[in-house]
C-alpha cells in the first residue's frame, strides 16, 4: 500500500450530540436480536477449546485479512490469538474457508458482535482486546454503527481485560472514551507514533500517508461509579 490514503471526512467534527442519551440506553437495556447462526456454528470449536484452557484469551476483532492477527500472535506466543472477521474475501488468504488454527493462532469468519455475545454467554473473559481501525462509519446518521454506540457494547464491557482501540479519526476516540467514562471506566489516549510496530496494512497506509493515528487504552476490568 502507498501513502496515498484521504483522512476520514465527515460533518461530524465533535462528539455525537445524542451519544450520551444512546449509550446509556444500551446501558440499561438488553439486546435481543438473533445471535447470527453461522457465527454460532464457527465459534463451537473455540468455544470447545476455551473450555478448560488455561492460557489467556486475546481477541483481535475486525481482524480483516488477519496479518495484524499474525503479528499478534507472534507478540503473545502465551496466549490463545484470536482473529474475527466478517468478511470471506478479507480472510481468504489465510483463512480459506473462514477457519484457521495453527497452534495458538485462530481465524473464524464470524459477525463480531454476534461472537462477542456468544463468547460472554459461554463465560469467557478476554486478557487483550485490540480493535485496530474500525469501521467509523463517519456520517453522523449512523453513529449506532460505531462499537461504541451500538447495542453489543455491554457485551464489549463484559468480555473484560485490557482494551487497545486505534483509529485515525480522533472524533471516534474521543466517542469511545465518553462511552467508556459513561459505564464507569477510565481511559488513556495518546499517539502511536516512533518506533512502535504497525500491526495492520491499513495503520501503515496511514502512517505513510501523514495520518495522526490515535490509540485509546482501558482495563475494563477496573470499574468505578459511573456518573450519575
Amino acid at each position: 500500500m502507498q501513502g496515498n490514503s484521504s483522512p476520514v471526512s465527515s460533518r461530524q467534527v465533535t462528539s455525537h450530540g445524542r451519544l450520551d442519551d444512546i449509550v446509556r440506553r444500551h446501558l440499561q437495556m438488553g439486546w435481543k436480536a438473533p445471535l447470527h447462526a453461522p457465527t454460532a456454528r464457527a465459534l463451537e470449536p473455540l468455544l470447545h477449546e476455551l473450555t478448560g484452557n488455561p492460557r489467556p484469551l486475546l481477541l483481535d476483532s475486525g481482524c480483516g485479512d488477519g496479518r495484524s492477527t499474525l503479528r499478534l500472535a507472534y507478540r503473545y506466543p502465551d496466549h490463545i490469538v484470536v482473529g474475527l472477521d466478517k468478511s470471506a474475501a478479507r480472510l481468504q488468504r489465510l483463512a480459506p474457508g473462514g477457519l484457521l488454527r495453527r497452534g495458538h493462532l485462530w481465524l473464524i469468519r464470524a459477525e463480531v458482535a454476534d461472537a462477542w455475545r456468544l463468547l460472554v454467554d459461554a463465560g469467557a473473559q478476554v486478557s487483550q482486546h485490540f480493535l485496530l481501525y474500525p469501521n467509523p462509519w463517519p456520517k453522523p446518521t449512523h453513529v449506532q454503527r460505531r462499537w461504541h454506540a451500538h447495542p453489543v457494547f455491554p457485551w464489549l464491557l463484559a468480555l473484560g481485560g485490557r482494551l487497545e482501540l486505534r483509529s485515525n479519526w480522533s472524533v471516534y476516540v474521543r466517542e469511545f472514551d465518553r462511552a467508556l467514562y459513561l459505564a464507569g471506566r477510565h481511559a488513556a489516549i495518546d499517539l502511536v507514533e516512533g518506533d512502535e510496530p504497525l500491526l495492520t496494512p491499513f495503520e501503515r497506509k496511514y502512517h505513510e500517508s501523514g495520518h495522526t493515528l490515535w490509540r485509546l487504552r482501558c482495563n475494563l476490568q477496573d470499574v468505578v461509579p459511573a456518573p450519575g
